[in-house]
């Protein structure tokens, strides 16, 4: 008889942290500590990254959008380009990814692929690229080129933008630059590829301005929330994150992932799914549910997160991640902190360790790149392949 159990994972989780504005809670910046007139200040973000680091975690994710904040008026308003932020964070840190979100819906691909190629370049093979759409009449209006669209053709037109910049990433061979003195040769032009897409949104020549980032391909995260970004994520992701408020839901959810992206022709074990968790973490339970309330005071509504919502000890969360992980729920989790100025140090200090006693959590970087850090190979240049 086959073994009821659930299978134990076969590798240690995977943990990101969400360092946008002050917190996942929109009340975050009003609280003691938060540093709210900091928040613009790249400082606060490099010590940031600096304890996220200390903790090992596998990367960070800076959110972005072409419109203010939603939400009530007492929210933060308004945010750094994250591209440019993690060019700033990049050789101010080490180890851990940098992951910002780069919109798609009105950005040409080739300046998507140049800025994530840069921070590539500038952190050593530590980017990745959440992809991001937008379908809003007032980001429309703020370019002035097209009408809103709706989800599905918003997601169809990132699904043709990953395509051409993943393909002007590989524009450039590996060995493309020779930096011959002697010859006075600087790259080797047969090891330049003309891309030449010709889609239904882009047509795109190529290559690059922009050598072959040090990963070959910075690996692409996708939130996989509804058919139409699932597909997506099926087809084109290596990090799916997803929301899930219960353990069964997530062990669903990442079945159906994976089983989309065997449709998709694609190794379902290539890819990485992360559920969002929204964590409180305080020295007993009472303390985490009274900073929870003081949130929810400040903002007068109560805080609707649709995913894993943590409030306790950290011995707590380091519970649940375990039972879920050892459930075949996910591989991994991206925390996402009420307030980064007091949960970011309680993850690092408090669930870390705890994990890394269980055996579910590194004690160490594996290798140098993010990819290292996810268990992705690097993968080979299709132009090189038929060259």
């Amino acid at each position: 008889m086959p073994d009821p159990r659930p299978a134990r994972p076969a590798r240690t989780v995977h943990l990101g942290v969400d360092l946008t504005d002050a917190g996942a809670h929109p009340a975050a910046w009003r609280t003691v500590g938060s540093q709210a007139r900091r928040l613009f200040d790249a400082k606060r973000l490099v010590e940031l990254v600096a304890t996220a680091q200390r903790g090992l975690l596998d990367l960070v994710t800076l959110d972005d959008a072409f419109t203010l904040q939603p939400g009530r008026n007492g929210s933060v308003r308004g945010r750094l380009d994250a591209a440019l932020v993690a060019s700033r964070l990049a050789p101010r840190s080490a180890g851990i990814g940098l992951v910002p979100t780069v919109t798609t819906t009105h950005t040409e691909p080739f300046h998507v692929s140049k800025a994530v190629a840069t921070i590539d370049h500038v952190s050593s093979g530590r980017a990745g690229w959440q992809v991001g759409w937008s379908t809003t009449p007032a980001e429309a209006a703020a370019f002035g080129r097209k009408g809103a669209q709706d989800e599905p053709d918003a997601v169809a037109e990132a699904d043709e933008a990953v395509d051409v910049v993943t393909r002007l990433w590989d524009s450039w061979e590996d060995d493309a630059e020779i930096r011959d003195v002697a010859t006075g040769r600087f790259v080797d032009r047969e090891k330049l590829h003309h891309v030449d897409h010709e889609g239904i949104r882009f047509a795109v020549k190529g290559p690059s301005i922009t050598p072959r980032p040090p990963q070959g391909q910075p690996p692409v995260v996708v939130r996989a929330s509804t058919p139409a970004s699932l597909d997506l994520a099926a087809r084109r992701a290596d990090v799916v994150r997803v929301r899930a408020a219960t353990r069964d839901e997530a062990v669903a959810l990442r079945a159906q992932v994976r089983d989309a992206a065997a449709g998709a022709g694609r190794d379902p074990d290539g890819l990485r799914v992360l559920v969002d968790a929204y964590v409180v973490v305080g020295d007993t339970r009472a303390s985490a549910q009274a900073r929870l309330d003081l949130l929810e005071d400040l903002e007068g509504v109560s805080w609707d997160t649709d995913s894993l919502t943590h409030v306790g000890t950290a011995r707590d969360l380091a519970a649940t991640v375990e039972e879920w992980a050892h459930a075949g729920a996910a591989d991994g989790f991206l925390l996402r902190p009420s307030s980064l100025s007091t949960d970011l140090d309680a993850i690092v200090d408090g669930v870390v360790p705890l994990l890394q006693g269980m055996g579910l959590f590194r004690t160490a970087y594996p290798g140098t790149t993010l990819r290292d850090t996810l268990g992705l190979p690097h993968p080979a240049n299709r132009y090189a392949a038929i060259a």
